[in-house]
């Protein structure tokens, strides 16, 4: 049975949630401060966190960032009356997995909970136990383990996720729709910018410290792969972006 944490300061909405869940099978905690969850977190570690964004003690920005410190593989769906599109990547920066704007239906808020867990459970993109050794990048799925260059690079889950998925169909062109269902568990995206901040914070952690590119936009499409050195990179500048 998976533990979520519901992280919510409207009692109403708290207790309706917390309902909906325990009838679909799941363990819940109910916590209305972002200081006593983040206590929470720490002794339940749970499997999901629905967590609110206006929060009294800490709001759901600084939970999640302070959290991420602690546990990088436990899923986050951050709830939020915000509907502004910088609102949304502000969370999915702040560590976040996924999110889910109010008013939601209780149908669609399970669904999400429902991929996020078979995403962490299943790790299906993770199904290799090969190491991946391309460019000055080596990838370690079974260790969930990454190197540039030697040093040890530091990736939050989804962002390895999205890695092994790439690097897996080296050269090949990997659609946002696609990378959507292997990675997250959505058979259509809800939004492309989810996966462009995943992108954008994988480029940081294994193209900065390398003498590499790696992931290469192909626009209106998706990612494709490939180890190209910085030196000889001109004509795949128009790829950056």
């Amino acid at each position: 049975m998976a533990r979520i944490l519901v992280v919510e300061d409207d009692p109403i909405i708290g207790q309706t949630v917390e309902y909906a869940l325990r009838r679909a099978g799941f363990q819940t905690t109910l916590v209305q401060d972002g200081a006593e969850a983040l206590e929470t977190a720490r002794e339940e570690v749970p499997d999901l966190i629905l967590l609110d964004i206006m929060l009294p003690g800490m709001d759901g920005y600084s939970f999640a960032e302070r959290f991420r410190r602690l546990d990088k593989e436990t899923a986050i769906i951050m709830v939020t009356a915000l509907d502004q599109e910088r609102d949304k990547v502000r969370g999915l920066d702040a560590g976040a997995d996924d999110y889910i704007t109010k008013p939601f239906s209780m149908e669609e808020l399970l669904a999400r909970v429902r991929a996020n867990l078979r995403r962490i459970r299943e790790r299906e993109v993770l199904s290799t136990n090969e190491p991946i050794l391309t460019g000055d990048l080596v990838i370690e799925p079974s260790e969930l383990r990454v190197s540039v260059a030697g040093e040890p690079a530091r990736l939050r889950l989804k962002e390895f996720q999205l890695l092994v998925a790439l690097a897996s169909n080296q050269g090949s062109l990997q659609t946002r729709q696609k990378l959507a269902q292997n990675v997250w568990g959505y058979e259509f995206l809800p939004s492309s910018r989810t996966i462009d901040v995943h992108i954008r914070r994988l480029r940081q952690a294994i193209e900065d410290p390398s003498e590499y590119y790696y992931v290469h936009t192909v626009h209106g499409m998706g990612y494709r792969f490939e180890p190209v050195l910085k030196s000889d990179s001109d004509a795949s500048d128009g790829e950056r972006a």
